[in-house]
Order: C-alpha cells, then structure tokens, then sequence
C-alpha cells in the first residue's frame, strides 16, 4: 500500500471512529429531553389572586427551583371562574415543561360540579407531585355571636339562609366544606365566594361575612390574632398552633376531614424526563428543614408524592366531591 492509500485509510478509519462514538452521545440527547432542561424561565400560573395559600405556596416552590437552576421562575396570577381560566391556559400550552400549573382542590372538584368544561383534568394534564395539604377552620366574624359549632348550628336553623359563609371560589375546598357542614348539620347559608384566600379572610374578618372554612395555610395569623375567631378545624387532631381549638369531630362531626391541599401539573404531552426531573427536585425541596418548618408554622404538611400518587389523588378527591355535589344538585355550566 502506498503511502497516501495508508494516509487515506488511516484518516477514514478516524473519521469512523469519531462518527461511532458520537452516535450514542447524541442518541442519549434525543432521548433525554431533560438533559438541558430549563434553558430558559418557567412559568408557574395560579388560579387565584395573589397572598392566598395557593399562591404561598407557588412562591415558595418557584424560588427554590429559581435558586436550584439559575433560571427565572414567574409566578403568574390567572384568577377567576373557579381557577377554570388558569386550566384552560395551561391545558393549551405547549407541553415543554415551560408552563405549569398550581393547582388547588379546584383541580378534582370543578370536575364535579362543572358539565361544560373545556378540559378534563386527567386527560389534560400530566400531574407532577401533590406539594401541600393543610387542614381548614370553621371560622367566624368576631362580631358574630357564635362561641362553638354548636351555637353557630342554633344560629343558622333559627335564621336559615340568612347568615352568609365565604370561600376563595366555587368549587374550593372552601365551598365543600361548606355544603359538606350544611348537608350534616342541617342547616341553610348564603355562599359568597371570592377570587382568592385573601379576600375571603377579609370580609369574615371585617364582618362583611358571617363565617367560611378558611385554609390554616393563609389564615393562622389572623386566627392567632382574634381577626379570626375559629370554632373547630378540619383535622383528625387539635393544631399545635391552636391547642384551645377543637376538631369537627370533638364539635359532634365524625368524619369531617377536609383539607386545602396544592399540587404541581403540566400540560398532557410534557416528557416524563421533565416531569420526573421536576418531581425529584420539588422533593428535595419540600425534605430542606427550613422549608418545612416555614409550612409547619401555618400547620401546612409538605407532601411530595409521586406522579402516579397525585394522580390517584386526583382521582379520589374526583369520586369524593362528586358525591357530595350530587347530594347537594352542585351542577353549574
């Protein structure tokens, strides 16, 4: 062999070589679609005014995730329609990993109430991890003249559809809780819903509204101060935070857990690559002590559950508020 056949042979071979060991770098790219991900900011939309729980919440996880990956992370507010315009605009984004959604209960129960959605929740979305579930409180006016359960269920049958509760929206856990106490005590309210926690606690607080089953996520520090007065929690046991509270059950309710809980979803379609990687990370967030001890201080449990647990959860909260809007003819449009 000539010299420049050698020459010719060896700068072939080479370049073999070099196209062969490139093609598993460049496979393991395109099958990994989180490997560079996020490159850019992401987008975390809330269906509620801002200063709620659910939007506590989002700020929370979306700083640490800003702090964790270098990349902006915008907490961006979509209130009203029972958080039914957030869903929509998540439900049409593209399923990059780049638009998600905070969700609250809202997630499960406009799929019991509402019959015209233009989403479905489980087909719709990918849920990524359930962050948080806090129990609610009875609360009420100060100015109201209810001192127990019991006297407020003496109240409301002796002025029935006359004493007025708040919620942070139709279809909260908030308004649940509500048709759930009417249905076991027996009793008649007006609903007056709001576009958010905030607002909500407002008006019990300033007795524009009688009462409401507030979030302890948002509500402890007006509870803790009297703005609030709460009669009993939604718990299986008295808070830490409000030792002289009783649960529903001690008030005569058995089996009145209700909870506002949180969680994380993307859009149908999202890579699991990406799902998973967000999933891993919001773990890890939700174990650092300082994050949960900043939500044990509203008596909010972190939670962290996997795509599949959330997505089971979903499907059970689903059945649960399904029954309890059928008992009640919840049907909106």
């Amino acid at each position: 062999m000539t010299a420049g056949r050698r020459a010719v042979s060896r700068w072939v071979g080479a370049s073999l070589i070099a196209m062969l060991a490139a093609v598993p770098i460049g496979a393991a790219i395109a099958q990994d679609p989180a490997a560079d991900y996020p490159s850019r900011p992401i987008r975390i939309v809330v269906g509620f005014t801002p200063g709620g729980p659910t939007d506590q919440v989002a700020r929370e996880i979306g700083h640490r995730l800003q702090q964790a990956w270098g990349q902006p992370v915008i907490v961006e507010n979509k209130p009203g329609a029972s958080s039914r315009i957030a869903f929509e605009h998540v439900a049409r984004a593209e399923p990059d990993g780049y638009t998600l959604l905070l969700g609250a209960v809202q997630t499960a129960t406009n799929m019991a109430v509402y019959r015209n959605l233009s989403y479905d929740t489980l087909r719709d979305f990918a849920p990524v991890t359930q962050l948080t579930s806090a129990v609610l409180a009875l609360t009420v006016s100060p100015s109201l003249k209810a001192g127990s359960v019991a006297d407020l269920v003496a109240l409301a049958k002796a002025r029935p559809g006359e004493l007025t509760y708040a919620t942070f929206g139709v279809a909260s856990s908030a308004h649940f809780a509500g048709t759930l106490f009417e249905q076991r005590a027996g009793i008649r309210l007006t609903h007056v819903p709001y576009n958010g926690a905030a607002p909500a606690q407002t008006a019990i607080a300033g007795g524009q509204v009688d009462l409401g089953f507030m979030s302890a996520l948002s509500a402890m520090p007006l509870m803790q101060s009297g703005k609030l007065r709460a009669l009993a929690v939604t718990s299986q046991r008295r808070l830490a935070q409000l030792p002289d509270v009783p649960t529903m059950a001690e008030a005569g309710f058995t089996a009145f857990e209700v909870s506002s809980w949180q969680g994380l979803l993307a859009p149908a379609g999202t890579p699991p690559a990406i799902v998973s990687k967000l999933q891993r990370e919001i773990a890890r967030v939700l174990a650092l002590p300082e994050v949960r001890e900043r939500f044990a201080a509203v008596a909010a449990e972190p939670v962290a559950s996997t795509p599949a647990q959330f997505r089971a959860h979903i499907e059970s909260e689903i059945a649960r508020w399904t029954a309890v809007a059928r008992r009640a003819g919840l049907n909106l449009d």
